[in-house]
């Protein structure tokens, strides 16, 4: 458990041991922090030290504090990571290009991953999105569709970091997807074109090919970059 604390820093010293307890697993997601009074007789340090400490761990998005209930270890950080880093992005003055060129890394390798990893069930749920791009003439719907295709296949990766980064990054770009399927789907025969290479997506992680699944998300992706340029000329 606690250690008694002596330091001129009293509050980074509580920030520590409560990191040092969720990488030993003593504290997981969800898990509520003792009381503020149980914290000072435990660490032998000031109810301002601690409340300092929560604040800033509050701040950074490790927990949350709730009015009358305690503070808990936060359940999902998804969100925490969004704001910095479209700060970051901004204040970068990155591009839209750097934005794909992330996406396409991190994306081939988690179809790699995925053809793996997959399960019968999360097969079924892929070929369930497979299926309803032909099926629906909505523009809106299909676009939606798409981002919980991709979000799928970096989930069945099985790699909770690739996933939390990717649907970060993708929240960044999110209408400029939807811009570019736009200008894909005005030239004929290129709902089709999507349609098949989803399928071929899907395909590979029906067999569990790694090396079909990272050709198939790459050409794809090349795909969809091809008409995302268009826009920016």
């Amino acid at each position: 458990m606690f250690s008694p604390i002596k330091s001129t820093k009293v509050y980074e010293q509580v920030i520590e041991q409560i990191k040092n307890m969720i990488d030993q697993g003593m504290l997981k997601k969800g898990d509520k922090l003792p009381s503020e009074r149980s914290l000072v007789q435990q660490l032998e340090v000031s109810r301002a030290s601690i409340r300092e400490a929560l604040r800033a761990l509050e701040v950074i998005g490790l927990i949350d504090c709730r009015q009358g209930e305690g503070s808990y270890i936060k359940a999902s950080f998804q969100d925490n990571l969004f704001e910095p880093l479209s700060i970051m992005f901004m204040l970068e003055g990155s591009n839209q290009e750097e934005i794909w060129e992330l996406r396409k890394i991190m994306e081939v390798e988690a179809a790699g991953l995925a053809s793996k990893r997959i399960t019968d069930e999360q097969l079924i749920e892929l070929k369930e999105l497979t299926q309803k791009f032909i099926n629906c003439d909505d523009e809106d719907i299909n676009s939606e569709i798409d981002k919980k295709f991709h979000y799928k296949i970096a989930e069945c990766s099985g790699n909770v970091l690739i996933f939390d980064i990717l649907k970060t990054v993708s929240t960044l770009v999110d209408h400029f997807i939807k811009d570019a399927r736009k200008l894909i789907i005005v030239h004929e025969g290129n709902k089709e074109i999507l349609f098949s290479q989803h399928n071929e997506i899907y395909l590979a992680m029906e067999r569990h090919s790694s090396s079909d699944a990272r050709k198939a998300m790459r050409e794809h992706l090349d795909f969809a970059n091809k008409y995302k340029s268009e826009r920016t000329i």
